[in-house]
């Protein structure tokens, strides 16, 4: 398990990361998004003792992380800066990566290079974007860390790769019952893959919570009434983005969905459509309420 208590990092005056306390249990995939700057790479290079925090604590299996050899020895980082060592190949890196990690498995470097089409003794150096990541990326599964952590994942792959590392990281959380901790620039791309999802803004943890509760707990309203009212009638419920037109309201809604339609069946409405929203539309009406203006396609957003 990993578990943070008000960590906090500062770069001179720049608060990175500010008081951030959090808990990521075994054997799930997290991603993690946020607002440009918001801390996610500072995060991960935090859990993984890359930084020292400035206060607060990081703890992995209840030990900490920073100059801990012991832990660190399960864990497996794939940055968004990616760096091999000169001349390097995939078959020079894996014996790099074979002096550190104790479980490192040859053959299932071999396997997944082929999977992905890379000829493990080509100089790394002339791969594209694309290649160099797929070449980090099964290095770092054949790991066979107890904790993966990918920083900008997905960033360069084409969407027939994107999905293969997707399948392949969900596989090897369900079979070893390992750990993987993502961020990545799209919602879209965490939202079919992560049980749980955490949302930075300007260096704090804003929420956290597992992807289903966050799919149920936010909905649109469509909802008319036979007869004349105003917005107070919705007073006692938890909701954003208000809008009339003619007699029909919608409304963002925060809550139990069937707490809420029976709420407003009491108001005997003549219309009342509860829908659901996506998560990239969960988290753009959350950050509303922080007053950033989030695009709703989260397509911009960069730890």
């Amino acid at each position: 398990m990993i578990k943070t208590e008000q960590l906090t990092k500062k770069f001179d005056k720049y608060v990175a990361l500010d008081n951030v306390s959090c808990t990521i249990p075994d054997g799930c995939i997290c991603g993690i998004v946020g607002s440009n700057g918001a801390g996610k790479s500072t995060l991960l290079r935090l859990l993984t003792g890359i930084y020292k925090p400035d206060s607060g604590s990081v703890f992995i299996d209840d030990m900490p992380v920073f100059d801990n050899p012991l832990i660190k020895s399960k864990l497996a980082f794939v940055p968004d800066d990616l760096f091999f060592t000169p001349g390097a190949t995939i078959r020079k890196m894996s014996n790099l990566y074979r002096s550190v990690f104790e479980k490192f498995d040859m053959d299932k470097c071999k396997s997944l290079a082929e999977s992905f089409k890379l000829d493990i003794d080509k100089p790394i150096s002339t791969f594209s974007k694309g290649m160099k990541r797929q070449s980090t990326t099964l290095l770092t599964l054949a790991t066979n860390a107890d904790y993966l952590f990918f920083d900008e994942t997905f960033d360069g792959f084409d969407p027939i790769v994107r999905n293969y590392v997707k399948s392949i990281i969900c596989e090897d959380v369900l079979e070893r019952k390992s750990t993987a901790i993502i961020t990545s620039h799209s919602l879209r791309e965490l939202e079919d893959v992560c049980d749980k999802l955490a949302l930075l803004h300007k260096g704090g943890l804003i929420l956290q919570s597992d992807v289903d509760n966050l799919k149920t707990s936010h909905f649109k309203v469509q909802v008319a009434f036979p007869f004349e009212y105003d917005e107070g009638i919705f007073n006692g419920f938890d909701y954003k983005r208000y809008q009339r037109i003619g007699s029909v309201s919608s409304m963002i809604v925060k809550g139990n969905r069937d707490e809420t339609a029976a709420a407003l069946s009491k108001l005997n409405p003549i219309i009342c459509d509860i829908l659901p929203l996506t998560l990239e539309e969960v988290f753009s009406y959350e950050m509303e309420t922080l007053e950033y203006n989030f695009d709703i396609s989260l397509t911009g957003m960069e730890g």
